[in-house]
């Protein structure tokens, strides 16, 4: 049986489903929550006539040098690889997430809609922005009030996306 805990409630989820097939319905919700924050970030784009950022293929670029390993290809062909490589950073991160989330499941975490769509949302913001943060890609401190808007709406749906994807996971 379930117990209430600060964060919603703590138990089993109604079907038995173990750690394994958990982490993979996280990997699927996170997908689809990479999805959802796509789109958000693309319709951002279009209704506000803003261009596409460029802080993953910096970040890409920033990990290659501090791993000291090289992009090959000719000139066109190596920003090509790390054009490709940027949007692929943002994918492993929104599926990891998923995953982390699928296995807080697995382990009996059945949070309160609320608190785990906020949660999801910030696990994702951090697993996007962290790593541009430390590598000095990008400063949060120094966000105006749009850029905030611009990066907290999109990871916002991820975390409906994600939460309601896990939950229904869950529904006999």
């Amino acid at each position: 049986m379930a117990k209430r805990t600060r964060l919603g409630t703590a138990g089993k989820g109604k079907r038995g489903i173990s750690t394994l097939g958990w982490a993979l319905r996280g990997a699927a919700a996170g997908a689809a929550g990479t999805t959802a924050l796509n789109a958000v970030t693309y319709l951002d784009m279009v209704v506000r006539g803003r261009g596409s950022s460029s802080t993953p293929e910096q970040t890409v670029e920033k990990l290659a040098e501090k791993a000291h390993v090289p992009i090959p290809g000719d000139e066109e062909t190596r920003q090509n690889r790390v054009q490709g490589l940027g949007p692929m950073t943002g994918l492993v991160a929104g599926v990891g997430v998923g995953v982390v989330g699928g296995l807080a499941r697995a382990s009996g975490l059945l949070s309160a809609k609320p608190v785990g769509i906020v949660l999801t949302a910030l696990g994702a913001m951090v697993a996007g922005n962290g790593p541009m943060t430390v590598l000095g890609v990008t400063d949060p401190r120094n966000w105006s009030a749009s850029s905030w808007l611009s990066d907290v709406v999109p990871h916002l749906a991820y975390g409906v996306v994600v939460k309601n994807t896990i939950d229904a996971f869950d529904r006999p």
